[in-house]
């Protein structure tokens, strides 16, 4: 398995649990730097992932959450 298959597999995981996923947490636990593309990975697979932009502490940032099932 790839990196980039590793990492979608262990953050679709993490989504699948219904957990919500930061590009910070995405680095913090998986060593993910572009969880957008990731996230574009995952999309492409047929999988529903919403975004919510995310204002805090004069930060803007996208957390990504599962919309439905497969």
């Amino acid at each position: 398995m790839t990196k980039t298959k590793s990492q979608n597999a262990k953050i679709l995981a993490h989504l699948q649990r219904g957990w919500g996923i930061t590009p910070v947490q995405a680095f913090e636990r998986y060593g993910c730097f572009r969880l957008a593309a990731r996230i574009n990975n995952l999309k492409n697979d047929g999988y529903r992932i919403v975004s919510e932009m995310v204002h805090k502490n004069g930060v803007k940032f996208a957390k990504y959450s599962m919309g439905g099932l497969r």
